[in-house]
């Protein structure tokens, strides 16, 4: 006969498993090539689809928390389709990091009457290059913050300068969900010349997060017929692709190959011909990690 404990952890287990079968790993995100879409994640966790951007919003009892609004289009359209799920007021949006790519189109939340959060160096850099159509953020902080509104968390941590100086990780505590922005983008070589990437602490920055408790990945990029959520084992890929990526090109040169030019066509990593943008990407890769080595950049 079984115990009454035994019984309550088997309930336990049924519900997890249940819970985790729930999560659309295996769905692609939708939505016409160059539209946008929505997927529901879990609960009252969306992820939004314009292009090849992404981001999360979570709507809680008390308001919405929006992320990276990306362009004042497409945060329209992310506007729109909120209102289309509640009429909770927008209290707060999240800014990843920078770049005007992910954040521009802040104005349509500040209309809302939103607050706005970012890191602490992310104000000295929006500051320094303004954007008129991106607010500064109304709250900064420097290592770590915790944002609670209504029923929900949202943990946002800092790993130091990986891309750019100014760039975060969210996490959603109850999923166990990391939102994370360029440095982990599913199944794809890093982008063309890694524009305001540090490969090293790239790397140190993805093993650290590989330490944290998380079980799925939502990554800030991704087309139309690619999953809107990912396993956390992509954060390792993305990892070792970059290790590969770098003792490729070390190699090649402590061998003796030192123009660019020539790295290109010596180094290939075949294990990644399936990955997006192998062809056109990849030369591109190496030349910046030639720059790395060879100029200390």
């Amino acid at each position: 006969m079984k115990t009454i404990a035994t019984i309550i952890l088997t309930i336990i287990l049924s519900i997890n498993l249940t819970y985790a079968q729930d999560i659309p790993t295996k769905e692609p995100i939708g939505g016409e090539t160059f539209g946008h879409s929505v997927k529901k994640i879990s609960d009252d966790l969306y992820v939004f689809r314009w292009w090849v951007y992404r981001n999360i919003f979570l709507i809680t009892d008390e308001g919405v928390i929006v992320t990276d609004p990306m362009n004042p289009k497409a945060a329209k359209l992310l506007l729109s389709e909120i209102r289309k799920i509640t009429d909770k007021p927008i209290k707060y949006v999240i800014y990843s990091h920078n770049h005007h790519d992910h954040i521009s189109g802040g104005n349509i939340f500040k209309k809302e009457g939103a607050t706005f959060i970012g890191h602490k160096n992310l104000l000295k850099e929006l500051t320094d290059h303004p954007n008129p159509v991106t607010p500064l953020p109304d709250i900064t902080f420097y290592n770590n913050y915790t944002l609670k509104l209504g029923n929900r968390t949202l943990e946002l941590f800092y790993f130091g300068p990986n891309h750019g100086e100014s760039l975060i990780v969210m996490r959603i505590p109850k999923e166990k969900i990391l939102f994370i922005v360029d440095i982990v983008t599913p199944r794809r070589v890093a982008f063309r010349g890694m524009p305001d990437f540090w490969p090293d602490e790239w790397v140190r920055t993805l093993k650290e997060i590989e330490q944290m408790e998380f079980d799925y990945v939502i990554s800030g990029h991704g087309p139309e017929d690619q999953p809107a959520i990912d396993s956390s084992t992509i954060v390792k890929e993305q990892r070792v692709y970059l290790e590969d990526l770098m003792s490729a090109v070390k190699t090649a040169m402590d061998s003796g190959t030192h123009n660019p030019d020539e790295l290109k066509k010596v180094v290939k990593l075949p294990k990644y011909e399936n990955w997006q943008y192998y062809n056109e990407w990849l030369p591109m890769n190496i030349e910046r990690i030639w720059a790395f080595y060879h100029m200390g950049w």
